[in-house]
């Protein structure tokens, strides 16, 4: 019986949640979970029933955060990047690590920051993923039956017959328009796209020797730096690495992917207006968090923190207060957030990040 390896990938900051996301509460530690637990903590306690062991892979400098959220665990289950340089690198940092101590392991890859509901549906999933990459020499996503015609998922197109609970991925399909997601849901055979990944530790090196082996070979020089103790030169290597996620370099490419559909509430919420549709509105189509009065104001979103957030005849917008930053904007400029992120990060004002 092959052990099973859960990684949680928690780096990055969630850049679209600022003003409450920043580097001091990254994206998957605010309270956005069932009973305004973390993110982090939801995904730790889903996966613990699915893993032999679960190991949370993160930035060196959100050390101290990660062990806030999750006291239990040790040193010997942290896996760090000397900074977040996307999911290629860091899920081949993970299984290069990994595959030292467990030769040939079954290793899920599953984001720290989605939001679950309906977590038996979820885990007998991923039991089913596990199963397919533990009995076969294939790469295996999660894919979700589409509940409604998203344009901000990518989709995957599996269209077969299952077969032992998994079926062939023909394509990978980027953000479609909504004419186009709407086909896909009449015509079925094509699931949203969740980042949730398994495999076995030896096949997922072969996919990289034979898509990125430049890259393959890049990390290995960083994880022969690390085991030298030369932690500076295996984070200046690591910080020259190109940015990219793991869709694109290998599982777009890959002939041996299969797909396990799931059918479960979950959502990733990458901006405050996707944040917003989670909260129940109230008869003016307004979702408010916190303290506020809204006057002749509709379909708008207010996030207060500490004090009383007033508004007056506004349509569909965006209020976010925190104790030192304020964001205002339109409801449909809600991917916008990044930009005020990146000009406080232009003017080095740092102390907003």
């Amino acid at each position: 019986m092959r052990e099973t390896l859960v990684v949680i990938p928690a780096g990055g900051a969630g850049t679209r949640l600022w003003p409450r996301s920043r580097r001091s509460t990254p994206k998957h530690v605010l309270p956005l979970g069932e009973r305004g637990r973390p993110l982090l903590r939801e995904t730790y306690e889903r996966v613990r029933a699915v893993g032999d062991e679960v190991f949370v892979l993160t930035e060196t400098r959100q050390r101290e955060i990660i062990e806030a959220v999750l006291p239990e665990i040790d040193a010997s289950h942290l896996i760090f990047e000397p900074s977040a340089r996307g999911t290629t690198n860091a899920y081949g940092l993970a299984a290069l690590t990994l595959i030292a101590r467990h030769p040939d392991a079954v290793m899920v890859a599953m984001p720290a920051d989605h939001v679950v509901r309906g977590g038996p549906k979820a885990r007998t999933t991923l039991r089913a993923a596990v199963r397919a990459a533990a009995d076969t020499s294939s790469l295996v996503t999660v894919g979700l039956k589409p509940a409604f015609p998203s344009t901000g998922l990518g989709y995957i197109h599996a269209p077969g017959r299952a077969s032992a609970g998994a079926m062939r991925v023909k394509k990978f399909i980027e953000k479609p328009d909504l004419a186009t997601a709407r086909r896909f849901l009449r015509a079925g055979g094509y699931y949203w796209n969740l980042a949730w990944f398994a495999w076995r530790l030896p096949v997922f090196i072969e996919e990289l020797t034979r898509h990125a082996p430049a890259r393959l070979a890049a990390l290995r020089r960083v994880l022969a730096a690390r085991q030298a103790d030369d932690e500076e030169t295996a984070a200046r290597l690591y910080n020259r690495l190109p940015i990219d996620v793991i869709d694109r370099t290998v599982m777009e490419k890959t002939d041996r992917l299969l797909l396990v559909p799931g059918d479960f509430d979950w959502a990733d919420i990458g901006n405050w207006a996707e944040l917003g549709d989670r909260v129940h509105p109230d008869a003016h189509g307004n979702s408010v968090d916190g303290e506020a009065v809204l006057v002749d104001t509709h379909g708008s979103l207010v996030f207060g923190d500490k004090r009383l957030v007033a508004a007056i005849g506004l349509e569909d917008m965006i209020i976010v207060d925190t104790e030192d930053a304020l964001l205002v904007c339109p409801r449909s400029r809600a991917q916008d957030v990044k930009k005020v992120v990146d000009a406080l990060r232009r003017a080095r004002k740092t102390r907003y990040l």
